[in-house]
């Protein structure tokens, strides 16, 4: 049985799922896309050109025509991957807290999501990929050899999101990130289109009392039951 060629990994904000899925895709050798930061470009985009966030049909045309490109990294600074945001390296611009505020908003658009996800899809037909989203199992790639969903409790997520900003020397306080985690959550929940679910086939996950070696460990074990595990 031949090892997964396309693996979907979803999840809610700061369950740990980019984490996984960069370290997957370096020990499988697969491209690593966190389909997040294309909904951050076009937010970090709208805000530079202007864009009222609450303008759906301007997001949407932004959507459509801008450039964004996710690469390996370019550079030692501890960045899973590099985005070019019409050839500008955007990577680090991505975390400001401004886009970390407006970008559950666009990320909503019925446009927005179907133009983004036209664009993921494409790269995901093209190679070996891990893919981590929202709803990377439930439309982007609903036919992925596997599908895991990884969950955690918002205080869990809320903690690990500060001791990452921390570490970028941001004094953003804890309870201002769990705030925005559960407001997240609410929104990525409800919204009318391609609500925050796992898919009916997905292996789900809660990564709250687990560190992420463990879950890279047991993961591993689910792509070596999915198939072989020699490099790929």
């Amino acid at each position: 049985m031949n090892r997964p060629s396309t693996i979907a990994i979803d999840g809610p904000a700061a369950s740990g799922k980019s984490t996984l899925a960069h370290a997957l895709a370096n020990k499988l050798g697969y491209l690593y896309l966190d389909t997040g930061v294309m909904y951050r470009a076009v937010t970090l985009a709208a805000l530079r050109s202007g864009i009222d966030l609450a303008d759906e049909p301007a997001l949407t045309r932004l959507a459509e025509t801008v450039e964004i490109d996710v690469v390996a990294p370019t550079v030692a600074d501890g960045r899973d991957c590099t985005i070019y945001l019409d050839g500008e390296d955007v990577t680090l611009g991505l975390r400001e807290a401004e886009v970390d505020a407006g970008v559950s908003i666009p990320s909503a658009y019925a446009g927005v999501r179907q133009a983004l996800s036209q664009k993921q899809r494409r790269i995901g037909e093209r190679r070996r990929v891990v893919m981590a989203g929202r709803d990377i199992g439930t439309v982007v790639m609903p036919d992925a050899d596997l599908k895991i969903y990884l969950d955690a409790s918002a205080e869990a997520r809320a903690r690990r999101r500060w001791l990452e900003l921390q570490a970028g020397n941001r004094s953003d306080s804890y309870d201002d990130i769990l705030a925005g985690v559960r407001r997240r959550d609410e929104i990525d929940s409800r919204r009318a289109v391609a609500p925050l679910r796992p898919a009916d086939d997905a292996i789900i996950l809660d990564t709250t009392e687990m560190d992420a070696p463990a879950v890279l460990d047991y993961v591993m074990g689910l792509v070596g039951i999915a198939g072989d595990d020699t490099e790929a």
